[in-house]
């Protein structure tokens, strides 16, 4: 390969990194400002709660359409649109009005930007995809999800020092990366390839439908409760229309996703892998940010400076699966990096309730090390098995797979500690002999440790709080141990790129045409 072809390539990875870089942030950076947000524009709390879901919602109603559109239209040119999709709504939930429009306002404006984002994720991701050849795949891979990993680290301190200033800056912050990455993209002209076909408007209903309502159940969970049959409805609403979608797919021509491909085994395993390590990937940062917070007293800012250790060992590693990617194939790197990661989360639980963060800094590296190692390879190894004209289709399966994982483990892990934090503050109330201590337990739980200043939280409620995390912490190790254990049992060794099952009998395959740059006119 020529260096000039090689520097364009890293243009185009440059480009796609940007991208995407505003929908990591957004995922975390947002939590930080909610009680700004609410503060000043007089949210309800349900309002709050949309504030945040609102965007996690959408985006993993999308990420399947927006696969198969960028299949459909180019996936340059679906890319530019949802970065303009994305950007524009940024800029209008920064605009905010005070009054009585606020909620309604920032909640809608939160659901464009999470549609902007599945346009947008799936097409840059298959844009990197078909880009490199498949020897210098996984490097260039690792890369771009180490990076974009990271971000989401880095959203609670960003959004940590831009609050100080205003909340409406957490939003405004994405437009000069949307401007860097159109600007990127113009110079680099991405080329792809994409084929017309019919768009299945009714399985994108269902689908959308089906992990709507299976997430927004499992989202409120924590203020439902399970015990309630609303938490419960919701979820097996959501899961009879994703197998109604499953059922209508197998029997449509040009389905929105062509199932047939989960008969892929590794490609089927890959997506196990991933749904189980997000369990563990995404909620680690809400709850250790809680941890620095309540246990070991760290500003809001400080806290994200926690998640700094995570993002180094995060990188560093990434960097050797994607090697080991290009070299031997997913395998090893996936196996290996959810057994550093299980180890990692084991003896980071272990020093939990020692309050010391010193104690605990090497093995959350560790942590990240092997999260890092393992999940651009079953990223790329998953969309690498679909054909290339189904990058955008694959993205898409495997990122709505990632984030129901994500959802399922923030509601079961926040249900585990809630419970366990619980427990322990009513037997240390007892031992002080607190009246109705059951009671008073649950107001400190749902506060979170109480209010005010981190500083003033009590010794005891500190340390029980540490005790809560350390068993999310140890069943996080669990759920790594499995991930592994399906990647071990499901995983075929060596390097493969296979084509998927075509649509069944009858179906007319599109011709195909090139994607030029910001050409919008086939």
């Amino acid at each position: 390969m020529s260096e000039t072809g090689m520097q364009g390539r890293n243009w185009v990875l440059a480009a796609m990194i940007f991208a995407v870089a505003m929908t990591f942030i957004d995922q975390t950076i947002v939590s930080i400002a909610v009680p700004n947000i609410q503060r000043e524009l007089h949210l309800s709390s349900t309002g709050v709660q949309w504030v945040v879901n609102g965007y996690l919602i959408a985006l993993a109603a999308l990420f399947a359409l927006g696969g198969r559109l960028s299949d459909i239209f180019g996936h340059t040119k679906m890319c530019v649109v949802g970065i303009v999709t994305f950007a524009g709504a940024s800029t209008l939930c920064g605009l905010t009005p005070t009054g009585s429009f606020a909620e309604g306002w920032i909640v809608a404006f939160r659901v464009v930007q999470g549609a902007g984002g599945a346009i947008m994720f799936p097409a840059a991701l298959a844009i990197v995809v078909n880009t490199f050849p498949l020897r210098q795949r996984g490097r260039a891979l690792a890369l771009f999800f180490g990076i974009a990993g990271g971000l989401t680290a880095i959203g609670p301190i960003l959004g940590g020092y831009l609050t100080e200033w205003t909340w409406r800056a957490i939003f405004w912050v994405n437009v000069p990366v949307a401007l860097i990455a159109l600007a990127l993209i113009a110079v680099s002209k991405p080329k792809t390839q994409y084929r017309r076909a019919p768009i299945d408007y009714r399985g994108a209903v269902l689908i959308a439908a089906g992990i709507g309502l299976s997430i927004f159940g499992l989202q409120q969970s924590a203020l439902w409760g399970w015990s309630n049959p609303a938490t419960w409805t919701c979820i097996a609403a959501g899961l009879v229309l994703i197998g109604v979608f499953v059922v209508v797919e197998l029997r449509t021509a040009t389905p929105l996703i062509k199932v047939e491909i989960f008969r892929v085994r590794a490609f089927a395993a890959e997506n196990a892998v991933l749904m189980i390590s997000m369990m563990a990937f995404i909620p680690v940062f809400f709850f250790a940010s809680e941890y620095a917070q309540i246990s070991l007293h760290k500003t809001a800012s400080d806290a994200g400076v926690f998640l700094l250790f995570f993002f180094i060992g995060f990188v560093v590693l990434a960097q050797v699966g994607g090697r080991m990617l290009d070299r031997e194939g997913a395998k090893r790197a996936v196996v290996l990096g959810c057994a550093i990661a299980a180890v990692g989360f084991g003896i980071w639980a272990s020093k939990a309730t020692t309050l010391s963060f010193s104690k605990q800094q090497l093995w959350v590296v560790v942590t990240g090390a092997g999260m890092g190692m393992m999940l651009g390879p079953a990223n790329t190894d998953a969309v690498n098995r679909a054909g290339n004209l189904s990058y955008g289709e694959a993205t898409g399966i495997t990122q709505t797979v990632r984030n129901l994982g994500a959802s399922l483990g923030l509601a079961a892990l926040g249900t585990i500690l809630l419970f366990d934090y619980r427990a322990h503050l009513t037997t240390s109330l007892l031992a002080k002999h607190v009246a109705d201590a059951a009671a008073e337990a649950d107001g400190i739980t749902q506060s979170q440790g109480g209010s005010g200043s981190v500083t003033h939280i009590p010794h005891f409620v500190s340390l029980d709080f540490a005790h809560a995390t350390q068993t999310v912490l140890y069943v996080m190790c669990g759920i790594m141990a499995l991930a592994g254990l399906v990647a071990l049992i499901g995983l075929e060794r060596g390097r493969q790129e296979v084509t998927p099952v075509e649509p069944g009998a009858g179906a007319v395959a599109a011709p195909t045409e090139p994607d030029e740059g910001l050409r919008l006119s086939p």
